[in-house]
């Protein structure tokens, strides 16, 4: 069974460089160990990043020991569903990659709120199709 992304297609990698995902696979693919639902492909921002410093998620400094090499703003990066839509409320949401964002993050944000910050929204059904 395949992952599924939150427009109803097959989910689409989020980022490489860096390597993204709970699973380091480059996708905001998730399973049971993922307690934190990783599962918003996001782009992050310089205000998405200093509010994630602030409520003690540093996404900026690197952290070897954990592969993590720290982001920069422009950065494509499988966010926790929580922390996303803590920043959403918080006026700091970072953008948002439907086609690589996890179907399973609909059970804690509402699509509606996702396409707020999209930046891959198709225009109409012949777009889904190419």
């Amino acid at each position: 069974m395949g992952d599924y992304n939150v427009l109803g297609g097959e989910l689409e990698p989020c980022g490489t460089d860096p390597l993204t995902g709970f699973f380091r696979n480059g996708c905001c693919s998730t399973g049971p160990e993922d307690l934190g639902s990783h599962t918003i492909c996001a782009v992050v921002t310089a205000g998405f990043l200093e509010h994630q410093r602030g409520i003690g998620n540093n996404l900026i400094t690197p952290a070897p020991q954990y592969h993590f090499p720290g982001l920069i703003p422009g950065d494509r990066w499988c966010v926790t569903a929580a922390n996303w839509l803590r920043a959403h409320h918080d006026g700091a949401a970072a953008y948002v990659v439907l086609v690589s964002t996890h179907e399973r993050v609909l059970d804690i944000v509402p699509l509606a709120i996702l396409k707020e910050h999209a930046v891959d929204i198709p225009e109409g059904p012949d777009e889904l199709a190419g």
